[in-house]
């Protein structure tokens, strides 16, 4: 039998490239919550993962090794940022994985549920209380490979749109897991 060594079972990809045009422009990732920034909180809930991208427009210094792409051109969207961080694994995932920095409440606990629950479909992701999807979730790396666009067709294109030929299940948030950072008033909230 041989072993292919540039295969992994699962791999994540961190979206931290936004406008936070709600937040003055700031860079979400550095943000701090409980002492820790944004990003390192979201590299966190890959604990489990074989290796993370973080697709963002400049590299900072993290306690766990990662990989930082830009997608070109820049701030193209959820879209063009998880095919960028996909194309720059090193490895080819069985599961890849993606979380939006600006998600503090998403844990390493929350990806596991999300994997368990893509037996038997081609994805899963994270609902809030209200049902609607949320930038967690889990994909089958093959099918994704398989609905992606050209090149063209990313820069802009809505993650709904990327998803839509996909059977994905939805997983109800527990807690605050579905909470993300969009203003200062919504990062008080959760340092309350």
């Amino acid at each position: 039998m041989d072993l292919d060594l540039t295969a992994a079972g699962f791999c994540g990809v961190v979206l931290a490239g936004g406008t936070a045009a709600r937040m003055g422009g700031t860079d979400k990732g550095s943000v701090e919550l409980g002492g820790r920034t944004l990003l390192e909180i979201a590299i966190d809930a890959f604990l489990d993962a074989d290796e993370v991208v973080v697709v963002a427009p400049t590299p900072v210094p993290t306690t766990r090794p990662v990989t930082f792409v830009c997608e070109d051109p820049p701030r193209g969207g959820p879209v063009a940022g998880l095919l960028t961080g996909v194309d720059a694994l090193l490895r080819r995932p069985r599961l890849v994985g993606v979380l939006a920095v600006d998600m503090p409440r998403t844990t390493a606990g929350t990806m596991r549920r999300l994997r368990e629950a893509c037996a038997g479909h081609d994805g899963a992701f994270l609902a809030d209380p209200s049902g609607r999807r949320q930038l967690a979730g889990v994909l089958d790396a093959a099918r994704l490979a398989e609905v992606r666009p050209d090149l063209e067709g990313q820069h802009g294109m809505p993650l709904h749109r990327l998803l839509a030929p996909l059977d994905l299940a939805l997983v109800p948030a527990v807690g605050e897991e579905a909470v993300d950072v969009d203003t200062w008033s919504d990062l008080r909230d959760l340092s309350t």
